[in-house]
């Protein structure tokens, strides 16, 4: 997986945000339609689902590849590649069918749609950002770490100019519009209905930055998981994972650019073009899902309570 870290400061004077209300009102005896009614415990057997595809397409890929006289301990690269984008999908899915267990899905149920005031998510964005990477470097310092990630070169990016792309996109689109729709969209929507956006929020994290283990040096886990605290605050105050992806977009762009030794400019290049990208994919996700129609489907766009040295980084 992929990501980057540092400690969500909690804005002052900002209203809390809540969940996205579901489409239309709960029928007496019925559960209420859209994030509201995703049950806790899903997040959980969304989670062990996706991994569990992952695992048997895993496994399977590596018999093919063993059959065909491979390394069984060390894959093809574009095998690694793919297989690491299937992570993704395969949590989204396993996400999109519990969820499709209660109602249809709709894009908004995952938080896609514009943030009710952008100015204010913009704000947030950098505010939660800003408070990463301040922790990322107080971290680093104070521990003494000079770790580097090795899943770049693990998936061949010094191997060919073509790697080096699909890495890439992979760690600069890829990552953040897989992993803020599962973890933000469906695993935080899930467990918010537990005890509230801050224990979600906090859970949400800790799983984050636990996933992350293997694919990135072990000191940047603490990091990593205060980065899915901020990145699931953010979608909390802003009403929509559209900021929550940028972010995301922004930070792996740093840190494989970093990570690199490409020039400023190159890396700048690489955290815009990923954020560019990242959202005409969600959006066409979001256009896939639909949002429905109506009052229903006006009403569930906006969530109750929104209104109108060098630090290291870690791609998650």
């Amino acid at each position: 997986m992929t990501s980057q870290p540092p400690q969500g400061l909690s804005p002052p004077d900002l209203p809390a945000a809540g969940p996205p209300p579901h489409a239309g009102p709960a029928l007496p005896g019925r559960r209420p339609r859209g994030t509201r009614g995703w049950r806790p415990w899903t997040a959980w057997g969304a989670l062990l689902c996706g991994f569990a595809a992952t695992v048997v397409t895993s496994i399977v890929a590596g018999l093919i590849a063993g059959a065909a006289g491979g390394d069984l301990e060390h894959l093809p690269a574009g095998i690694e590649i793919g297989l690491t984008a299937l992570q993704n999908v395969a949590l989204f899915t396993a996400a999109f069918l519990f969820a499709r267990a209660l109602s249809r899905p709709r894009a908004q149920d995952f938080g896609l749609r514009a943030p009710p005031n952008a100015k204010r998510a913009a704000g947030l964005l950098f505010v939660v950002w800003a408070c990463f990477l301040v922790f990322t470097v107080i971290w680093a310092t104070t521990l003494g770490l000079d770790d580097k990630s090795e899943l770049p070169e693990r998936l061949g990016v010094d191997e060919s100019t073509l790697n080096l792309l699909a890495v890439a996109l992979l760690v600069t689109v890829v990552a953040p519009v897989g992993e803020e729709l599962f973890f933000r969209g469906y695993f935080f929507g899930a467990l918010r209905n537990w005890r509230g956006a801050w224990p979600a929020a906090i859970i949400t994290g800790l799983t984050f930055g636990a996933i992350h283990l293997g694919s990135a040096p072990a000191g940047q886990l603490v990091p990593l998981a205060a980065f899915g605290v901020g990145l699931s605050l953010l979608y909390h105050w802003s009403g929509s994972l559209y900021p929550s992806i940028v972010l995301h977009a922004f930070n792996n762009g740093l840190a494989f650019g970093v990570g690199e030794g490409w020039s400023p400019g190159v890396v700048l290049g690489a955290m815009a073009g990923g954020a560019i990208a990242s959202i005409a994919v969600a959006a066409a996700i979001q256009r896939a899902l639909g949002n429905g129609g109506g009052a229903a489907g006006e009403a569930a766009q906006t969530p109750a309570g929104v209104g109108g040295g060098a630090a290291q980084t870690t791609a998650g």
